[in-house]
């Protein structure tokens, strides 16, 4: 049987640019292992399946070619713009049912185009207690590449990354990951991803550049650009670099070394806990058709 799945690029409204996201419909017909052979087949780093919820307007699940994630700032743009494409959304303001919580949604237009906005958990951080030495050579870098000015830290806003603050923006087109190493590396947290950003950047209006390199059982090396990685790196910008009055928006770039430029904004805001939300546009690629096998729902 023939599964049809749009690909639809976010963080981007240039085809090919941003981030590629698989986004399926009617995601109910499916298992978790069809859904898991559909993502594997398609390849990208997150397929996204769009359900019925019973507590939100949407459920969302997740998956990359080698296991299903709690939230995915792509796939959730992704998902969304493909909603929208097909007036399948209820009005500008919704909410979708993810492993990581119900979160809010919004839409609105900006110089014509699509954005949206995604609210994101609550922030967390742990401590990295491993090797530095022996994190830099996992990238590719020399040791004394990485910026001790600030904490290498594990964050969270749905799915847990290890954020690793870098001198100086010339040393992203050095890296060369080696992710079959990020398990040793990472032992507080060996399934996690790393997330190499920096101060420096290519766009002035941005106020970070970053990549990410994906855990070895995503059956992925590199994520061209970011949103769940992208709403924590404001929260530690806000958290260990400079405390802004709230709210605040601060915009990362990601994907350039690899081609696919792309722009995230981060809306950080609150007065008791810090809340982030992160916002993209979208553009449709095309629809293909994938073979699954055995019978669905």
């Amino acid at each position: 049987m023939k599964i049809q799945v749009e690909h639809i690029d976010a963080f981007s409204s240039l085809p090919n640019k941003g981030n590629p996201a698989g986004v399926v419909h009617n995601g109910d017909h499916y298992t978790t292992e069809q859904m898991q052979q559909l993502a594997s087949k398609v390849g990208f780093n997150e397929t996204a399946f769009v359900c019925q919820s019973n507590h939100a307007d949407f459920q969302l699940r997740y998956f990359t070619p080698g296991h299903e994630m709690n939230l995915c700032g792509h796939g959730t743009i992704g998902a969304v713009y493909s909603l929208f494409r097909h007036q399948l959304l209820p009005s500008n303001e919704f909410t979708i049912e993810t492993k990581a919580g119900i979160l809010p949604i919004h839409i609105f237009f900006e110089a014509e185009r699509l954005v949206v906005t995604m609210q994101q958990a609550t922030p967390q951080f742990r401590p990295f207690n491993g090797f530095v030495a022996q994190l830099a050579s996992a990238l590719g870098l020399a040791e004394t590449e990485i910026d001790t000015r600030y904490p290498i830290v594990y964050g969270n806003t749905g799915v847990w990354t290890l954020l690793v603050p870098i001198k100086e923006l010339a040393s992203f087109q050095k890296m060369i990951p080696v992710n079959a190493l990020f398990p040793e590396v990472l032992r507080e947290i060996p399934t996690t991803s790393i997330h190499p950003f920096c101060f420096e950047t290519v766009y002035p209006e941005n106020a970070m550049h970053a990549r990410h390199f994906s855990s070895p059982y995503s059956g992925t090396i590199e994520d061209p650009v970011t949103g769940t990685a992208s709403g924590v790196m404001g929260a530690y910008y806000q958290t260990f670099v400079e405390q802004h009055p709230l709210p605040h928006t601060v915009y990362i770039e990601q994907g350039l070394e690899i081609g696919k430029d792309g722009q995230v904004g981060v809306h950080l805001a609150g007065e008791d806990e810090l809340t982030v939300a992160i916002s993209g546009t979208a553009v449709y690629v095309d629809t293909f058709a994938i073979e699954l096998e055995g019978e669905i729902k």
